[in-house]
């Protein structure tokens, strides 16, 4: 008697595998689908094609003078003519090359620091928070090495948006981490004073922080003391975002077993070795979503420096709206600054998602 022999599976269908299977699976699985799916896709092609056709083909890319924007495009001209004052605010022309280091400079450690096989990378990030600053300041500062004195009054655009960000996302961080250990300490004295800071800054808008640091900070100081602007500046922003950052470590500490901390525990390590060897980078790792969310917060927010009359990014955009020559751009002004705050919210929006795959070790779900 002949064996029978099993044929070989057959491949499945060519319309139920691939992007077409998916086109009919998620968009097209049904006539009502299938019709918000056509009615949808013809209004998203048209916007598309109506901002395309008008930041790029009908766009006006050369030329110095409103004279030079004579298409029914952007006018892109308004942007380059106004570029340093994007980039660097009213610095003076002949000193636009320290702005300029600082930009060149800031981009080798961000690359350094983000590049996995980097040799030395600790030590390269220690002296970026440490050192780098100082150097940084004196840089743009002046009044060292023979450097002419620029006044923070005279910084503007992109410059001051990184300097608070930077400044305050690096700061906020280890304070937040140290409000979150206090709230969460056995101490009542300590956790009751940790606890009040963080509830009434958070419950405080940040542009009330910012007027009461540039207006208010100074009554705390003697008589004869003067606080630069910006300083006030990055003072409110780093107090108000540590508090944010205080809750979002502590629902990272609260995620952690209690049975690591009885393991900790139970191998006789001190606190402090407890935190910082065991619980603390298993809940900064769970919390990096989070933390780079803060983070993309800080960013944002700091454009609401306009309003104690420092000129970020969006507040040279808005001057420049209000240059009798330039009238009618305001368009292109705001696009411009919307695309500058996209790419560096989306950059790091993609490096933690990087970091969380890389340090996924089998909390993600």
């Amino acid at each position: 008697m002949a064996q029978h022999q099993f044929q070989p599976d057959l491949p499945p269908p060519a319309n139920t595998v691939g992007a077409v299977g998916w086109l009919r699976k998620n968009l097209f699985n049904g006539p009502v689908n299938s019709a918000v799916t056509v009615v949808l896709g013809y209004l998203a092609i048209s916007f598309v094609w109506y901002v395309f056709d008008w930041a790029i083909l009908k766009a006006d890319w050369v030329g110095t003078t409103r004279d030079a924007c004579s298409r029914e495009g952007a006018c892109w001209v308004f942007i380059s003519v106004r570029w340093e004052q994007f980039m660097y605010g009213f610095y003076p022309q002949a000193e636009l090359w320290r702005p300029r280091l600082f930009y060149a400079t800031l981009a080798i450690f961000v690359a350094l620091l983000a590049y996995e096989r980097t040799p030395k990378r600790l030590w390269i990030w220690l002296f970026f928070v440490n050192i780098y600053p100082f150097i940084a300041a004196a840089l743009l500062y002046g009044g060292v090495f023979g450097l002419e004195v620029v006044d923070t009054h005279k910084w503007g655009g992109l410059l001051v948006t990184l300097i608070i960000a930077l400044v305050g996302i690096i700061v906020s961080l280890p304070i937040g981490i140290a409000l979150a250990l206090g709230r969460r300490s056995e101490m009542p004295i300590i956790r009751s004073i940790c606890t009040v800071y963080i509830e009434v800054w958070r419950g405080v808008p940040l542009i009330t922080v910012l007027f009461m640091a540039s207006v208010m900070l100074p009554l705390f100081f003697s008589e004869g003391v003067e606080t630069d602007k910006l300083i006030r500046a990055l003072i409110g922003v780093i107090m108000f975002s540590a508090a944010y950052m205080a809750e979002v470590i502590r629902g990272g500490l609260q995620a952690i077993p209690k049975g690591q901390y009885e393991a900790a525990d139970a191998l006789g390590l001190t606190y402090w070795k407890k935190m910082g060897l065991i619980v603390l980078p298993q809940a900064l790792k769970i919390t990096i979503p989070s933390i780079v969310n803060t983070f993309i917060g800080l960013f944002k927010d700091t454009s609401l420096v306009l309003i104690i009359g420092m000129f970020d990014v969006l507040g040279i955009g808005q001057a420049a709206n209000t240059d009798p020559e330039w009238l009618g751009f305001a368009t292109e002004s705001y696009v411009f600054v919307a695309l500058v705050f996209w790419v560096f919210c989306f950059g790091m929006s993609r490096y933690s998602i990087w970091l969380e795959n890389k340090l996924h070790t089998g909390h993600k779900r």
